[in-house]
């Protein structure tokens, strides 16, 4: 006889949800309460993005300081969608690139081409798709300006997690193909966490790079249309196109407390919990904290919510096997791969020149093709500039950032201090740029290198703290052990270990430096205006004048030499960092 199963009583149901009620905490409560209060904002703030609106009438945003909470939480949400839109094409993008020896040709020079193309550039043709494709309502405007702050987003994280993936550990590697791991599982529980700390690193450096182009995603220009999007970059904008120093005060002030907070309740937190990755053999004796990520853990939040994503992870995770394991490479005749190869280049290479052929003929009947003499003359100014920015921010920065991230401590310090600096959008300095220029006589010329630098050179710190910080422990306590220091200490140690993280930090500061080169060669305050010689100052005035045949050969010759510039430098260091340089 089979035993019988003693039945529920109904009355024990209440019981036991009582019991895991009666578990929950006041942290609960309050994680609670707070994820709703997220979410109410959002739903709330998120409702003006839909309202109806006539193009014409988008001109101007009330620079009222009451305004300035409603307009912080628009460009928060902006900035976040942004974000997740990075992410998303980060994680795809990057582990393309890296696992297709054939699209990885095309790929990274079409990231190259990307990451050169400035963000007016994306704007000219996104706000004109965007207002089309929801005409009549406010939502066009917004998705313009959330791609063009994933455009200054995007890139510097694509190119940070790519050279994770190619510098993959060997010891990781052969733990994947021993276990005979899916090609999902390898992502998941290989890939992902080996290029956390970077990825981590990198998003919080283009959130900052997000925040250095909010004016131009938020207050738009082009082709002699101004549109204006509630935010505090359009604030900014208006403010300083207004020549009230008042009002730029208080957008400052804003801009300040949304950077503090932001790097307080998330960038902290993550960067503290991303430290769980670091590949080392020995636990490190003082690690970051955060005091949101303590007050998380506290919770039963996390936990519910991992059982409740458990089992789409693992219906996903037997999905994941379609991809095959990670033990059986795919083996192809040599013949075959020459035919595919050929196949391929030919079929790129028709596209391209199909592309090139049909832009040569568009600016000949509009232009000519002489038009490309003056941008690729004013290209060497602004190549100058960007050189000796990479340069000088690399004897300053490397260091520091080698400091910062082989102290936990000093981190905690550091972190909101460089997030706030890297945040800072020029333009809201450039009242003060415009004013030191007048009152010293320093040409635009020269000081258009430190407006470059306000966005171009945390790249380089950024990628810096984030490679040291991935130097296992066990590492440098063996230096410590051996007494090596001083300039045997980077030879052995700091150079092998940073270098991979520099490269990629090298080569979006070069990217950046370029596309902040268009806002940093005009600065205007009032009535007054400074113009640098260079590429920048000519695609501004194309894009704000909507002279499209100026703009694409402006935009053309920049996306040539940022190419030409990762190829014959960038590109080499990479193989370099990937051959000798890879923990």
């Amino acid at each position: 006889m089979l035993p019988t199963r003693p039945a529920v009583s109904r009355a024990s149901l209440p019981a036991r949800v009582t019991g895991r009620l009666a578990r929950l905490s006041w942290v609960d409560v309050v994680v609670a309460a707070a994820v709703l209060v997220v979410l109410y904002l959002g739903l709330r703030v998120g409702r003006g993005a839909t309202v109806s609106f006539n193009p014409a009438q988008v001109t101007k945003v009330d620079t009222d300081p009451a305004k300035l909470p409603y307009y912080a939480a628009r460009s928060l949400l902006r900035m976040f969608a942004a974000l997740a839109l990075s992410i998303a094409f980060t994680l795809v993008y990057a582990y393309t690139a890296a696992r297709s020896r054939r699209l990885e040709r095309v790929l990274i020079p079409v990231l190259d081409i990307l990451q050169s193309v400035p963000v007016l550039g994306f704007l000219t043709v996104a706000v004109s798709g965007f207002i089309a494709l929801f005409p009549g309502s406010l939502l066009g405007l917004e998705c313009a300006s959330v791609f063009a702050i994933f455009t200054s987003q995007a890139w510097n994280m694509t190119f940070g997690f790519y050279h994770s993936l190619i510098t993959l550990p060997r010891e990781l590697d052969e733990v994947s193909r021993s276990f005979r791991f899916t090609r999902w599982m390898r992502f998941w529980k290989i890939e992902l966490p080996s290029g956390a700390i970077g990825l981590v690193w990198n998003g919080m450096m283009s959130f900052g790079g997000g925040w250095f182009f909010l004016v131009a995603s938020e207050a738009i220009s082009v082709s002699n249309h101004r549109y204006a999007l509630p935010g505090v970059g359009s604030y900014a904008g208006t403010a300083i196109a207004d020549g009230n120093l008042g009002q730029v005060g208080w957008a400052v002030v804003t801009m300040a407390v949304m950077v503090v907070g932001v790097n307080f309740v998330f960038w902290r937190p993550l960067t503290a919990w991303v430290e769980r990755f670091k590949n080392e053999q020995s636990e490190a004796t003082d690690v970051q904290r955060s005091l949101v990520l303590d007050f998380l853990r506290r919770s039963h939040g996390p936990r519910l919510l991992g059982r409740a994503v458990r089992p789409v992870s693992e219906v996903l995770g037997r999905a994941g096997r379609v991809f095959g394991t990670d033990d059986q490479p795919l083996t192809v005749h040599p013949a075959r791969r020459r035919a595919g190869d050929i196949v391929f280049t030919l079929a790129a290479v028709g596209v391209v020149g199909w592309g090139l052929a049909d832009l040569l003929s568009y600016l000949h009947d509009r232009t000519g093709l002489g038009v490309f003499s003056e941008p690729l003359l004013l290209g060497l100014a602004t190549l100058a500039r960007v050189i000796v920015l990479v340069a000088v921010s690399t004897v300053v920065w490397v260091p520091i950032g080698v400091k910062i991230g082989f102290s936990p401590r000093l981190a905690r310090i550091a972190q909101p201090l460089v997030q706030i600096l890297a945040s800072f959008p020029a333009n809201f300095l450039f009242p003060l740029a415009t004013w030191f220029f007048l009152r010293t006589g320093l040409s635009i010329n020269i000081g258009g290198v430190l407006l470059m630098a306000l966005g171009a050179q945390w790249y380089i710190l950024f990628n810096t703290i984030a490679g040291a910080m991935a130097i296992p422990s066990d590492l440098r306590e063996a230096m410590d052990d051996l007494g090596v220091t001083g300039w045997q200490r980077w030879k052995r140690l700091i150079i092998p270990g940073v270098f991979p993280a520099y490269v990629t930090g090298g080569i979006t500061a070069s990217g950046g430096a370029w596309n902040a080169s268009i806002v940093s060669e005009i600065v205007t305050f009032g009535g007054t205006t400074l113009t640098a010689t260079g590429l920048g100052a000519y695609i501004a005035h194309a894009t704000e004048a909507g002279d499209y045949p100026h703009l694409l050969a402006g935009v053309a010759v920049m996306s040539l030499y940022v190419v030409g510039l990762n190829r014959l430098l960038w590109r080499r260091l990479y193989r370099l960092a990937e051959t000798r340089y890879s923990l």
